[in-house]
């Protein structure tokens, strides 16, 4: 009778506890308080002696809940010793110090991976130990599967909510960047952008202002959201610049202050622009730490390198030189950021600068727009199937 009685109590008690267990995760309470459950289930109800939960928390197993422990495992580090335990066993003489205290470990999988590992200490051996160990595994089982759960969906969620951000944020960036371009007897303009996150700092633009065309493109350190936002703010200020007559060296160095103002120096960009007269037939150019734009003009490739150092870095840009060109015939200007010639292929090679500038040599004579179309479709078989390593802009320009 004493034997049935103990048994139909234990029964009884299971029943409620795995009752009292799934209302609780239905009601979605947190991970704290299912843990405090799962420690009174086992100390209170079950009397277990000593015992100790272990989870993964942000890639580091720790214990989140405990009883009667001889020995505080604290923050120690127990990953490679815990890793060992693929089923329910009784632990070695020669395991972690630490473990010693406990007689049996119960590894809990999801998926094929580890989630939770409860070890159990001083637990009597009696007819009732089997069948305490099996419902002790069951509620470790129902509790680690409903946290890692938790896990899983506020994953989800975040990524939902990094989706709708990149979206916006492409949103944003195609604003922007200019999607169409004159043409007309004095000039044509073409431009294409291939961001290597769905977003990046990488920028160019246009002005026509009276006689006068202006271009320019940059390049923020960095890559994804953080470099698009960099750019955007830039974009302001560069267009509130824009609309003032001062010198070019002037125009530099404000726009250096306005990036600092925002980066702090922890982050830099590379810029050219440049500015065509029609009057005079002169382009004025300044490069500020950005890969040399190319002028191919009388069969001639000339790179537009004068300029400055980067944008950001300096509080005072140590000397701004200013590069002028006399547009005496038809002419070519290409700029680009340097994703396109540090792309590479399976080889390990690179498409550098000289083969760019055999690529423009032989398609100059075409529109903008085709030479640019013809150099991403290269640039695609170029590679081969190796990713892109960066953002990619291009802005072409020619002078009739």
């Amino acid at each position: 009778m004493d034997l049935l009685e103990r048994e139909l109590y234990l029964k009884t008690l299971q029943i409620k506890s795995l009752l009292y267990i799934t209302q609780s995760i239905n009601r979605n309470v947190s991970s704290e308080e299912l843990f405090k459950i799962y420690n009174h289930t086992l100390g209170f109800e079950l009397q277990i002696p000593r015992m100790a939960l272990f989870f993964n928390i942000e890639n580091k197993w720790k214990c989140v809940t405990d009883k009667d422990l001889k020995n505080e495992i604290g923050n120690t580090d127990l990953t490679e010793v815990l890793l060992e335990f693929d089923r329910i066993q009784t632990l070695p003489k020669e395991v972690h110090p630490l473990l010693q205290q406990f007689d049996i470990v119960i590894p809990i999988f999801h998926k094929d991976e580890p989630i939770a590992y409860s070890f159990i200490g001083e637990m009597e051996d009696n007819d009732a130990a089997y069948e305490k160990m099996q419902f002790i595994s069951t509620i470790t089982s129902m509790i680690a599967v409903a946290i890692e759960n938790k896990r899983l969906f506020k994953k989800q969620l975040e990524q939902e909510r990094m989706g709708r951000e990149m979206e916006l944020a492409i949103q944003v960036q195609n604003m922007l960047i200019p999607s169409e371009f004159p043409m007309n007897e004095h000039y044509e303009l073409d431009g294409r952008y291939k961001p290597h996150r769905g977003v990046g700092g990488d920028y160019f633009d246009f002005f026509e202002r009276q006689e006068n065309l202006m271009f320019c493109i940059a390049d923020v350190s960095g890559k994804g959201v953080a470099a698009a936002l960099l750019m955007a703010n830039f974009q302001a200020n560069l267009r509130a610049l824009i609309g003032k007559k001062i010198d070019p060296k002037v125009f530099i160095a404000e726009l250096n202050n306005s990036v600092l103002r925002i980066t702090k120096s922890e982050k830099f960009l590379t810029f050219f622009i440049g500015r065509y007269n029609r009057a005079d037939q002169k382009l004025t150019y300044i490069s500020a730490g950005h890969n040399p734009s190319l002028l191919l003009m009388d069969g001639e490739i000339h790179r537009l390198s004068k300029g400055c150092t980067i944008l950001g870095y300096f509080d005072v840009i140590p000397e701004i030189e200013v590069g002028e060109v006399f547009i005496n015939d038809e002419a070519l200007i290409f700029t680009y950021t340097d994703g396109l010639t540090d792309q590479t292929n399976n080889s390990g090679e690179t498409f550098t600068l000289e083969l760019l500038e055999q690529f423009l040599t032989k398609n100059a004579h075409l529109p903008v727009h085709d030479i640019n179309e013809k150099l991403m479709q290269h640039i695609e078989l170029f590679r081969e199937n190796v990713a892109y390593t960066d953002d990619i802009a291009l802005l072409t320009c020619k002078i009739f």
